[in-house]
């Protein structure tokens, strides 16, 4: 036993020093560079400032290019919290509907579930059905492209989940007099919770944080998220690194707060469906 505490115990130790070397140490190097001035941080180093210009960077990075990161991220948040919605809305009563119902078109549904994780996106056809719809280059049609390419992992997340809570709780509420919609909104969904909280935050980062799709469906300036403001940035920071060090910690904040006041609840909703289910 002591011989495996003490085995347990270095692995612990390891892990920590590999967390702190993966993540830390850039993350470090990220606020030293946008704390520098413009040749300190040309030059790279991991080094403390000779003059913290921390302030100055920030105000000067959100004014910059008429405040374009500021609308950036401004875009970003619109699209996450309308998308990650949507998302939770409809692959909740997916996953709901596929663990419960059993049909013949079942298999089918599973098919086309699995395939949105396989099949990559096709852009041009996608592009092609924006425009006769006139949604393309409108955060509308974003939005309904990030929800869309969402959906087949959150629906496999909440169908296992599902598959974890009793169906004498569904007996239970329809002898009650339940309907399918109180049904869903005031027994099932209650218990959906962790799950909820995964799906939100591991789909808001993956939202916030998306370059291409942006990049094929959302053109223009009106309308740029904070990975495409991030960009022109760096084509139009290349002598004044400390400013895109500060563009980049400024973006990568928001992304890192969902994540650590969520852990845990994006374990347990990960987790859960996959040992019950």
């Amino acid at each position: 036993m002591k011989a495996e505490r003490r085995r347990a115990w270095v692995v612990g130790v390891i892990a920590i020093l590999v967390s702190v070397a993966v993540f830390l140490v850039p993350f470090l190097f990220v606020v030293l560079q946008a704390a520098k001035s413009p040749a300190e941080a040309s030059d790279f180093s991991f080094s403390w400032p000779a003059k913290w210009q921390f302030a100055q960077n920030l105000s000067t990075t959100l004014a910059a290019s008429d405040g374009v990161l500021v609308r950036a991220l401004v875009n970003s948040v619109v699209l996450t919290v309308c998308s990650v919605t949507a998302m939770v809305l409809i692959s909740a009563m997916a996953g709901y509907v596929l663990a419960r119902k059993q049909s013949r078109w079942a298999p089918l549904v599973n098919f086309f579930v699995l395939a949105g994780l396989i099949v990559p996106p096709a852009v041009v056809p996608t592009i092609w059905v924006l425009q006769k719809l006139q949604l393309f280059g409108t955060m509308p049609g974003m939005i309904l492209i990030e929800t869309t390419f969402g959906l087949s992992f959150s629906i496999l997340l909440f169908r296992a989940f599902v598959n974890s809570v009793p169906r004498e709780l569904d007996e239970a509420a329809v002898l009650d007099g339940a309907g399918p919609i109180r049904l869903f909104a005031q027994v099932v969904l209650p218990l959906l919770r962790p799950v909820v909280v995964t799906v939100i935050v591991v789909q808001s980062v993956f939202v916030f944080n998306d370059f291409a799709l942006p990049l094929y469906f959302l053109p223009g300036s009106d309308q740029v998220t904070a990975q495409l403001a991030l960009y022109t940035f760096y084509g139009q920071s290349l002598s004044f690194y400390n400013l895109l060090f500060m563009a980049i910690l400024i973006i990568t904040i928001p992304p890192l707060i969902a994540y650590i006041f969520f852990n845990r609840q994006i374990i347990s909703g990960i987790t859960s469906g996959a040992v019950k289910g």
